[in-house]
């Protein structure tokens, strides 16, 4: 017979071509636990990628984009997911503080803006990573990392420091105490650790130019979702 994906001729129960199995298995109860095992399982899995980037994120992340890149969860994935998860927590116990809070009396395309990114963290914080990358090449240029990896850096640390924000959510939402600005610092101390290990953990200088680097590509994201809203109401008034 063929194969029903690449019609290549098939003699197996796989296809030697493309992998595709020639019977494909019913969806049931059993085939969804066997994919969220498949997700959440330790060997690259979810719960095995936090505990390395918890660990050892410098070492980690350069071996996945030099060396291995099976261990890990892919880093868009990750932190999709991981956005997600800090998403549906606070949604679940009503916890409007975030990345932006914004209010206006009247609704401006900025306000929309910003509303859009918390709702949507996981893209958001995909394009918050694209701004940070940008000063972080800046700063390391000397490291010979080009963009695309730098912004993988970005996509493990910032999915590791949603992840440190849904804990502390997790425990306002419990006891009714404010963690909110002290799981911030925790997330921004770790990401500025995490940066300096990966390029050069040794060099003191590498953490004042993580920190710098981090808080100028945040800065530079909110600048132009702020000149993104205004060009849209220019645009939208003509």
């Amino acid at each position: 017979m063929n194969c029903i994906n690449c019609s290549q001729t098939v003699n197996t129960k796989f296809c030697g071509h493309c992998g595709q199995p020639v019977q494909v298995k019913r969806v049931d109860a059993h085939y969804i636990l066997h994919e969220i095992q498949h997700i959440l399982h330790f060997e690259k899995g979810i719960l095995f990628t936090v505990k390395e980037l918890l660990i050892r994120p410098g070492q980690n992340i350069r071996t996945f984009i030099t060396e291995n890149r099976s261990r890990l969860v892919k880093p868009v994935i990750f932190i999709i997911v991981s956005s997600l998860i800090y998403t549906v927590i606070s949604h679940f116990f009503h916890i409007e503080e975030g990345y932006v809070e914004f209010t206006e009396v009247k609704k401006t395309s900025i306000g929309l803006i910003f509303d859009w990114v918390q709702g949507h963290y996981g893209y958001a914080n995909i394009l918050m990573g694209v701004c940070i990358s940008l000063w972080l090449k800046l700063f390391f240029k000397k490291y010979n990392y080009n963009f695309f990896e730098v912004l993988i850096l970005l996509c493990f640390v910032m999915g590791i420091g949603m992840l440190i924000i849904s804990v502390f959510a997790v425990a306002e939402g419990l006891i009714k105490i404010s963690f909110m600005k002290v799981s911030g610092m925790i997330g921004a101390a770790y990401s500025t650790w995490a940066i300096a290990q990966f390029f050069n953990g040794k060099k003191a200088a590498n953490y004042l130019k993580a920190i710098i680097a981090y808080s100028l590509g945040m800065l530079t994201f909110g600048l132009f979702l702020v000149l993104l809203g205004i060009l849209i109401d220019l645009l939208m008034k003509h």
